[in-house]
C-alpha cells in the first residue's frame, strides 16, 4: 500500500490535530484577552476591532477548508476498513457501498437493523437488506 500523502494532506492533518489540543483552545482564549484588554489602550476604536475580527475571519475560513479536507480522508479511510471488514467476515456483502444511498434509504435500512437487533434472525435480516439495497434505482454517470 502506497503511503504517499500529498504537502496539502500533510498539512491538514497536522493543523487538525493541534487546533483540537486544549493548549490550542488555551492560546486562542488568551490572544482574545490579550486584545480585549488593549481595548483602553486603542480607545476602543474601530481599527483595533477589526483587527480581532479579520483575524478570526481568516482564521476560520481557512480551517473550514483545512478541517474538510482531514474529514473527508477520515471518512474515505473509515469506509474502506468497514468495506474491508465486510468481505472478509460473513455479513452481507451489499452493505459495500451503501453510503452512496440517499439519506431516506439509509434511514430504512437502520430501522432494519434496529428491529433485528431486537428480535430477528440472520437470515431474515439478510433478506431485508438485500431487497432494501436492491430497490435502490442505479446511478447514471
Amino acid at each position: 500500500m502506497s503511503q504517499k500523502i500529498n504537502a496539502f494532506s500533510k498539512f491538514s492533518t497536522a493543523i487538525a490535530e493541534y487546533s483540537g489540543r486544549p493548549v490550542t483552545f488555551t492560546l486562542a482564549v488568551a490572544a482574545i484577552v490579550v486584545w480585549g484588554v488593549t481595548g483602553p489602550l486603542f480607545g476602543f476604536s474601530e481599527a483595533w476591532q477589526l483587527v480581532v475580527n479579520t483575524g478570526t475571519t481568516i482564521v476560520t475560513f481557512l480551517m473550514v477548508f483545512v478541517l474538510q479536507n482531514s474529514q473527508i480522508r477520515d471518512g474515505i479511510a473509515i469506509q474502506a476498513k468497514l468495506d474491508e471488514l465486510i468481505l472478509t467476515s460473513s455479513a452481507e456483502n451489499k452493505y459495500i457501498g451503501i453510503e452512496e444511498l440517499d439519506e431516506r434509504e439509509l434511514k430504512r435500512i437502520t430501522e432494519i437493523l434496529k428491529e433485528h437487533a431486537k428480535s430477528e434472525d440472520d437470515r431474515v435480516l439478510h433478506e431485508k437488506i438485500s431487497r432494501a439495497v436492491e430497490r435502490q434505482p442505479e446511478k447514471s454517470e
